[in-house]
């Protein structure tokens, strides 16, 4: 279980903050390094020379023992409640694979590529369909006719809120959406440890917890205005991990401490502080080109067509021909669902309140561009991690034609 592979959650969690900070701009997008890690922890294992070298220094962890990790972190994401993984691959028939690297490889299928490019990437895309619920309905263009391997992960994590938000209307008045009619979500609670400001290098951040049912949160991720949406992620992923000291809300004085943050006061029973918190669903989607940031990954030499670089998978000479994942989620009013697809290809080379008491009233609003992180709760191990830069509009439940957001 995740429990017993803290180690590899940190792995997984450094290389999702490397990745963020690198590929995440002003737009929207997803992106799961837990759904990058076990693939190339499986090519370490085969890889020599510097192409080795890299992937180790990526992974953060030794070539030798990658492949038990990458085996082991796909067993354990299966077997947690809310969260399918799956592992495939597919593979010329004149490509002879080292049956001790196949022997040793947790296949949910084993295929076989023509060399005709579209039809080996539609079944492909369904098994891609198949593996995510429908939410990648096509695996990423990594084939061609001169592809000889192709390995596949599939990642899916879904989650109830143990405690729902009502939709309803939004209008923010400052920021880059201010002036427009969203679709919104609201939730009036107690405040409990669900929201705390980290302190950061790059200053407060504001970290709300939205806790799902089966082990899972999301974590929704306010930084300065303006502020990148990598930095926000990378920030975000270190202060889950508690690298950052941390004010929780109770302790947070009156006024405006951080991003998004407003404390006051309010009648009450019974004295108990309370959190209000305004968002906006949204579903985002990523396509990311692994190799436009390969150091991240460790395929800086592996892509090198001039020698072969995994002589653990086959005799023939292989190099990383292409790398891409496509990613999904949506956030809404009872849940949370998200889905990614990574491929790498080798080719040759209201209540009254009665007084007397006042409580304390914390109003978190995420009514700009802000960040997410689904985490495992447990283990901390961030399953996916994305930015969101455009809500969904308001649609008026009472026009014909445009049903009310939920």
């Amino acid at each position: 279980m995740l429990g017993e592979g803290l180690s590899t959650a940190r792995a997984v969690n450094a290389m999702t903050a490397n990745w963020a900070e690198a590929a995440v701009g002003e737009a929207g997008t997803v992106l799961t390094a837990a759904g990058v890690w076990p693939a190339l922890a499986l090519l370490a294992d085969a890889a020599d020379g510097p192409a080795r070298r890299e992937l180790e220094a990526a992974l953060g962890t030794g070539a030798d023992s990658a492949l038990a990790q990458g085996r082991g972190l796909l067993a354990a994401l299966a077997e947690l409640p809310g969260v399918d993984a799956a592992l495939g691959l597919w593979t010329r028939a004149e490509l002879p694979l080292r049956p001790e690297w196949l022997g040793r490889l947790p296949l949910d299928t084993h295929g076989t590529l023509t060399g005709d490019a579209g039809a080996d990437l539609e079944r492909m895309s369904a098994w891609a369909a198949r593996r995510t619920d429908g939410l990648i309905e096509k695996m990423p263009p990594v084939v061609d006719p001169d592809t000889l391997l192709v390995l596949a992960t599939a990642l899916v994590v879904r989650t109830t809120w143990r405690r729902p938000f009502d939709p309803s209307v939004t209008a923010p008045r400052h920021g880059p959406w201010a002036g427009r009619t969203l679709a919104g979500l609201v939730r009036i609670g107690p405040l409990a440890d669900e929201l705390g400001v980290a302190h950061t290098p790059d200053g407060p951040l504001t970290v709300l917890r939205v806790e799902g049912e089966d082990g899972l949160d999301v974590h929704l991720l306010l930084g300065a205005e303006g502020a990148p949406g990598g930095q926000v992620l990378r920030a975000g992923v270190a202060a889950v991990g508690g690298a950052y000291p941390t004010t929780p809300g109770e302790a947070l004085p009156l006024g405006a401490p951080a991003p998004g943050l407003t404390v006051g006061t309010v009648r009450s029973r019974d004295r108990t502080p309370a959190l209000r918190v305004t968002a906006v669903p949204f579903t985002v989607n990523g396509e990311h080109d692994l190799l436009d940031h390969a150091p991240v990954f460790g395929l800086g030499s592996a892509r090198s067509a001039s020698s072969g670089h995994f002589p653990g998978i086959s005799a023939v000479p292989l190099a990383i021909s292409a790398a891409r994942q496509s990613a999904t989620a949506t956030f809404g009013a009872l849940g949370f669902r998200a889905a990614a697809v990574t491929a790498l290809a080798a080719a040759p080379g209201g209540v009254p309140m009665p007084p007397p008491y006042e409580a304390k009233l914390v109003h978190a609003s995420f009514d700009r561009p802000f960040g997410f992180l689904a985490v495992h709760r447990a283990s901390g191990l961030v399953l996916m991690a994305g930015w969101v830069s455009e809500p969904e509009a308001y649609r008026d439940p009472f026009r014909p034609g445009t049903p009310f957001v939920r």
